[in-house]
């Protein structure tokens, strides 16, 4: 599962990293790559939303 982990936590950096320019300077750098909700930005939005449901599971994780 370590693979799975790596690159769920490669999508909560980027959703990190987006969120942190909208807070910061009003600007979304995904939707300004892919287009404001097109269909790639939808499907990048899901993929970092199911990472970090992914990750509360590494918070229990014993190694």
């Amino acid at each position: 599962m370590k693979i799975i982990d790596t690159i769920a936590l490669i999508l909560i950096i980027i959703g990190a990293i987006n969120w942190g320019l909208v807070g910061i300077f009003n600007f979304n750098l995904v939707d300004a790559i892919f287009g404001t909700m097109s269909i790639i930005s939808r499907i990048i939005y899901t993929l970092v939303g199911i990472s970090g449901l992914w990750a509360i599971r590494l918070l229990f994780d014993k190694n």
